[in-house]
């Protein structure tokens, strides 16, 4: 499976001109990305002035990170005429977040694509909020809240509490994650009983404790095995990053329910003092290419939910559609963590940020 989906110039600019805007934590619109230099004349620079590696822990050349790396490396060397030269890892440094991360903060690369959940490990508690369950209604409610006064709040509390740290360049999405497992489930009470593969800590943890299931912690490379062996119940993801392992096609994988309780944000972020050493020429380049990827990481990410949903069914995976499940059933005790979860650690604030985002 290969997407031939590259955003012209032309488009990304305009759009980066015309529509994309979002709220400044003090209420004031800003623009998302500075598009000083979407329209500046090429140097035509015979040598790069920097060399940005940027990377993500995926290793597939058909996940939507992959194409994000690519628009963006597009976009900067074009709109710089050579002045930027980018190098694009696909999981080849890591596979492993953390250690990307690491990365980042010593130099060896400029950017990554990572989890929340890292944010929060480095200081701003706040970014947990994203593993809330059930928070976002569907992708145009969380492109709403991300590209809105929730994302610009969050984008300054990481770089507030990361000491300049990380810079968010860009939201991006996973897909919306859904269960998958032994047995089909249409409402709370299928799962109660089930083992399922997922964050073991936590409002997640909380979440499907509280429909019966038991959380297990699982490596994301060894639970092909495990599922095929019936060590583990079920499992939930998205469908492109199960269909890319094949989940569906083993014993315990094939009853896809469409839960979608996730639709999962990840962060493309550049070190902050990094980003701060940097020109105003070659700043507004590489916001313009961060826009640009972010939306081509999107488009990506929406076109392949369709087509790898379709893959799976061909190949043997038994769906139950989002219509034909009691959502509202599933939502409930979600949205009790979600307020028990704003009112224990100060965030209601944050939380109506995307309730009204709707």
């Amino acid at each position: 499976m290969r997407f031939n989906k590259k955003l012209s110039l032309l488009v990304v600019t305009g759009l980066m001109a015309g529509i994309l805007c979002s709220c400044g934590s003090n209420g004031q619109r800003r623009t998302i990305g500075s598009i000083e230099g979407a329209g500046a004349e090429q140097t035509g620079a015979a040598e790069p002035e920097i060399t940005l590696t940027i990377a993500s822990n995926q290793t597939s050349a058909d996940n939507p990170y992959h194409f994000g790396l690519e628009t963006f490396k597009e976009i900067a060397e074009e709109l710089s005429g050579g002045a930027i030269k980018v190098v694009c890892s696909d999981g080849d440094l890591s596979e492993d977040e953390a250690e990307l991360l690491t990365m980042l903060d010593n130099g060896q690369i400029q950017m990554a694509v990572c989890s929340p959940g890292h944010m929060t490990s480095a200081g701003a508690a706040e970014v947990d909020m994203l593993s809330l369950l059930y928070l976002f209604d569907g992708f145009s409610h969380w492109e709403a809240a991300m590209d809105g006064e929730f994302g610009s709040a969050m984008t300054d509390i990481i770089l507030d509490k990361t000491n300049n740290k990380y810079r968010i360049m860009g939201y991006w999405s996973a897909g919306v994650r859904d269960y998958y497992g032994k047995a089909p489930i249409t409402k709370p009470e299928d799962v109660a009983g089930f083992t399922i593969r997922t964050q073991t800590s936590g409002v997640v943890y909380d979440y499907w404790t509280s429909l019966g299931a038991e959380p297990v912690n699982i490596g994301w490379g060894e639970l092909y095995d495990v599922l095929n062996s019936g060590g583990v119940d079920s499992a939930e993801n998205d469908y492109t990053n199960l269909m890319l392992k094949e989940h569906h096609k083993t014993v315990n994988g094939k009853y896809i329910c469409e839960t979608h309780h996730d639709y999962t944000t990840r962060l493309f972020i550049m070190n902050g003092d990094f980003y701060d050493s940097l020109t105003g020429e070659q700043k507004s380049w590489i916001d313009t290419a961060s826009l640009a990827a972010t939306l081509q990481e999107r488009a990506v990410t929406y076109e392949m939910m369709d087509s790898s949903k379709a893959q799976c069914i061909a190949e043997g995976a038994i769906v139950t559609d989002y219509e034909d499940m009691d959502i509202e059933a599933f939502k409930q005790p979600a949205i009790a963590i979600q307020d028990s979860y704003a009112e224990q650690n100060g965030l209601t604030e944050y939380l109506d940020m995307i309730r009204r985002a709707k």
